[in-house]
């Protein structure tokens, strides 16, 4: 009997990338994980530490082939903003590289790619759905939109089939420094959970889109099963997500902790309620219809993002 070809996850030693190896090994999927920092790469994985832009690296990856892509490797946006030059290296010309590289083998492996809210623009629109254009002004979201098009160029000529997920903010990433301006939303389970006071940069009234890491997880896995024919055309859909207010997340985190609200104080930044608390409602009937799900309500988003932080 032929053994399946092994699944790469590009990006595996980040929190989302941790978490699907995890469960792709759990699977009993072969899986050859990807990262800079290989570091809190679940045992188990075939584990290559080093950049997406190495020719060497990615030709090692791929091996013989793979059965799927799962590719969350990136510059984030900040950072991308800062040094276009990186973002184009490893945003763009790696993975163009990398879509390229893995058509080569003929066998049409599945490639999850995983995109961002960013493309539809900074400020986002007053309402996101399968209809909103993508209008990227800041660098992360003009590259994340431009590797869209080739996924779906890619998968269009028969190389790939391509997934194109784009991420909501996920709940809730481990304590410590990460360079994300958005750290706030999960820093604020900590210091919960911990009984403690927490000053949060953005209104109650603040609005974001969330999914508990379990649940993008569970998307990802998904992704590499479901029937792309229930996907538009552009092979890209946006995840559903909750669209909560902080008061109402920081409410009910302190509900299932058994601490009081009150230790919350809102002082609002101005640039990081537009940047991060300002968004939209939210339509994704494309994704509900190709089996993607949110978590159901907040409480359900809550106790497994405490859960997460274990």
């Amino acid at each position: 009997m032929t053994q399946p070809l092994p699944i790469l996850v590009t990006g595996a030693g980040g929190f989302v990338g941790r978490s699907i190896v995890a469960s792709l090994l759990e699977q009993g999927r072969e899986v050859v994980a990807m990262d800079v920092m290989a570091d809190g790469i679940p045992a188990g994985a075939h584990v290559l530490a080093g950049d997406l832009a190495s020719a060497d690296l990615r030709r090692e990856a791929l091996g013989d082939g793979v059965s799927a892509v799962i590719h969350l490797a990136t510059v984030p946006g900040g950072a991308a903003e800062a040094n276009p030059v990186a973002s184009r290296a490893i945003n763009v010309d790696a993975m163009y590289d990398l879509l390229l590289e893995a058509s080569a083998f003929g066998n049409y492996p599945r490639f999850v790619y995983a995109s961002s809210i960013a493309v539809f623009g900074d400020p986002l629109p007053a309402f996101v759905d399968d209809q909103s254009p993508l209008s990227p002004k800041m660098i992360y979201g003009a590259h994340k939109a431009m590797m869209e098009h080739a996924v779906a160029m890619f998968t269009n000529r028969g190389g790939i089939e391509g997934v194109t997920v784009r991420l909501p903010g996920i709940l809730a990433r481990p304590k410590g420094p990460s360079g994300l301006k958005s750290a706030f939303m999960s820093n604020l389970f900590h210091a919960l959970k911990a009984g403690e006071e927490f000053t949060c940069p953005v209104s109650a009234q603040a609005t974001i889109w969330a999914e508990s890491l379990a649940c993008v997880t569970g998307n990802f896995l998904h992704a590499l099963e479901l029937d792309t024919t229930l996907l538009p055309p552009t092979y890209a859909v946006t995840l559903p997500a909750l669209r909560v207010t902080m008061g109402d997340l920081a409410q009910e985190i302190a509900r299932q902790c058994g601490v009081s609200a009150d230790l919350v104080r809102y002082e609002p930044d101005a640039a990081l309620e537009a940047a991060f608390g300002a968004q939209p409602p939210l339509s994704t009937p494309a994704a509900t219809k190709a089996g993607f799900a949110d978590d159901g309500g907040l409480d359900r988003l809550v106790a497994s993002a405490l859960q997460t932080l274990g």
